[in-house]
């Protein structure tokens, strides 16, 4: 555990007197200043800074945006349309709360892939890994709930092909499927219940990301080892030392989303959905967010039955498991060793599986062709491969490298191995 006696010590006497009733600048000193973090960590473990800075943006920017929507079929997109053109600064929060949800989940997969390559998910942190999971399900309904709030073409049409796969589950589908819609179609109840699940869902968000920071409080950050912390030597204040850290991080990663915001804010949109959308047609190429590609290639990959089993439904059966998966990996990675760093073999497969998912992000966004059924099929086979047989199994087999019996021993290698090329040079 990482948790200590707080060292919080207040010096004027209303910061007294508020420590003695409410400690509330006690918790947010623990919180952010005092907390120890291993001193070994390197930029992946800006993210979760990152991130916590694109939920708030992601919020403020949705609140401001929520005010000028309309909730109506006949003026949903127009009402943003006009907001944008001709609203107070409208130019700036419609794409920055557009491209802050781009560059939201692209700071949440890297956060995940950094999770998932040193370790983070293993024992005592697997509450961890789980309620970022669940951060991450909770970001696709939000996400997806807004992109169909623009109410342009590739919005309606995602909205009705996406709440149509419901209809596909046996006995309770077509209930689900209306209860989902408010009809038997998009239309006016649709973007009611959609419009009222999209400002709920950011502070259900907000609430498990409350969670997360607590449970990584408690029994303390991983790190590139996946050696728990020994003494503490090993460990640093959050502030000043992880602070100064975050704060260059982001203001790296602030750059790029600026370069986005201001000079190619519809790079990552669709031109489709700058067509009014009409929900008695669909748009010939649908074509969800680019960060739920992976998961619509594996949706469109399944094209046979299984058994009594429909393509359809075992498509929905397939885009379920991809995401619910995540949820077992402290389970199913049966390796005593944390930190990938350390296992040479499913570093490899790892990387394979980088790629794979990239593969089918790609194949996702590419028109249906025979050749990209096969692609997705095989990229889709190897996703499964990847969580049900390499992760229980190798560990049974690969030869892993000598693990660091503490943090210190690590950081005095790396000094030693400094020195010698510094000498070299």
């Amino acid at each position: 555990m990482m948790t200590k006696p707080s060292s919080y010590n207040p010096k004027y006497a209303l910061t007294r007197w508020l420590d003695a009733r409410l400690p509330i600048l006690r918790f947010l000193y623990n919180l952010g200043v005092s907390f120890p973090v291993p001193r070994n960590l390197n930029y992946f473990y800006t993210f979760g800074g990152i991130l916590t800075l694109m939920l708030v943006s992601q919020v403020l920017t949705g609140i401001v945006m929520s005010m000028h929507y309309i909730a109506d079929v006949t003026l949903a997109f127009d009402a943003r349309e006009r907001f944008m053109r001709d609203g107070q600064f409208g130019w700036l929060f419609e794409p920055w709360h557009a491209v802050g949800s781009s560059f939201f989940f692209i700071a949440a997969y890297i956060h995940l892939a950094r999770g998932l390559y040193y370790g983070s998910h293993k024992r005592p942190r697997e509450l961890i890994w789980i309620i970022g999971v669940l951060i991450y399900l909770v970001m696709m309904a939000t996400a997806f709930l807004g992109y169909t709030l623009v109410w342009g073409m590739m919005s309606t049409s995602a909205a009705s092909v996406i709440s149509g796969l419901f209809k596909a589950i046996p006995v309770i589908g077509p209930w689900l499927h209306e209860t989902l819609l408010g009809g038997f179609n998009v239309d006016q109840p649709t973007l009611n219940r959609f419009y009222s699940l999209h400002y709920l869902f950011p502070f259900i968000l907000v609430f498990l990301v409350g969670l997360h920071i607590w449970a990584v409080h408690h029994v303390g950050q991983n790190n590139p080892t996946g050696v728990e912390v020994q003494s503490p030597s090993e460990t640093v204040p959050f502030t000043p030392y992880a602070t100064i850290k975050d704060i260059f991080a982001i203001s790296v990663f602030l750059i790029f989303f600026a370069w986005f915001l201001f000079f190619m804010p519809d790079y990552m949109g669709h031109p489709d959905n700058y067509i009014a959308g009409d929900t008695m047609t669909t748009s010939p190429h649908i074509v969800p967010e680019w960060y739920f590609l992976p998961f619509y290639a594996m949706l469109r990959a399944i094209t046979f039955d299984f058994g009594p089993i429909s393509s359809t439904f075992g498509g929905v059966l397939i885009l379920m498991a991809a995401v619910l998966i995540w949820l077992f990996v402290p389970w199913l990675d049966r390796s005593k060793v944390r930190s990938a760093r350390y296992r040479p073999a499913f570093k490899l497969f790892y990387w394979l599986f980088i790629v794979d998912v990239v593969a089918l992000g790609t194949l996702g966004a590419a028109p249906i062709t025979e050749s990209s059924v096969f692609w997705s099929q095989i990229a889709t086979l190897y996703y499964f491969v990847f969580f049900l047989v390499i992760m229980p199994f190798l560990p049974k087999f690969e030869k892993t490298l000598p693990v660091p019996s503490s943090i210190s021993e690590d950081l005095e290698k790396k000094e030693a191995k400094a020195r010698r090329a510094w000498r070299l040079w």
